[in-house]
């Protein structure tokens, strides 16, 4: 899951710095389940900058939308008749739902509230840890289920490198070294071989933008 956090206040209202009326638009999908964009956050962020506009600014105003998720459509489409109400928009959806709205509404200045921070796990309620790089070229299947791109500090694709030291990372003894990680997973699944099948040079297929097809 896309992991969100919402931007500072002040970094917020900079931003739309010149308008007046302003509608913020939450995502139902990832920013909503990481409480980072969902209605709860949009109702909040609108009520805080309505305040924030009847002590500086009456003439301004917030008001709030949440759509099932900003990177379809179809679920952005239902926001047509009433977008043109407003001189902007605050998108506390990912990068991904903001640049989208931004595609479909480009004469509407679109600012995001939120920082899209990692695709990652719940680890517990407010707690999330990250997991893939979305790299495009997943090798987990052959490293037991640990990711050795994010886990690695290195992101090391052939086994540890030189710094590890008793199971942890040379950058910092607390964290586990991937690759000790890796080594004991394949062990326990009988498939120490793997650790030995040399992977070719990564690609690295998110450095440029890319249109993913959908085989079915």
């Amino acid at each position: 899951m896309i992991k969100i956090k919402e931007k500072k206040f002040d970094e917020i209202v900079d931003s739309i710095e010149g308008f007046k009326k302003i509608l913020v638009i939450g995502c139902g999908g990832c920013a909503s389940v990481c409480l980072g964009g969902g209605q709860k956050e949009v109702e909040r962020l609108c009520v805080n900058l309505n305040q924030f506009f009847q002590s500086e600014a009456p003439s301004r105003s917030a008001r709030g939308y949440t759509i099932e998720r900003q990177c379809n459509i179809a679920f952005i489409e239902e926001t047509r008749s009433f977008i043109n109400l407003f001189d902007a928009v605050l998108s506390m959806a990912c990068g991904a739902g903001s640049q989208y709205l931004a595609e479909i509404y480009p004469d509407t200045p679109i600012f995001p509230a939120v920082n899209t921070v990692a695709i990652g796990i719940d680890r517990e309620i407010g707690v999330y840890e990250e997991k893939c790089r979305a790299c495009g070229d997943c090798v987990v299947g052959y490293t037991g289920g640990v990711c050795p791109v994010t886990r690695c500090a290195k992101g090391i694709f052939n086994g540890p490198c030189g710094g590890t030291n008793n199971g942890s990372c040379e950058i910092d003894k607390n964290i586990p070294c991937a690759w000790v990680d890796i080594f004991n997973r394949l062990k326990v699944q009988d498939r120490l071989g793997n650790i030995m099948k040399i992977r070719p040079t990564m690609e690295w297929q998110n450095q440029t933008q890319r249109t993913v097809v959908q085989n079915r």
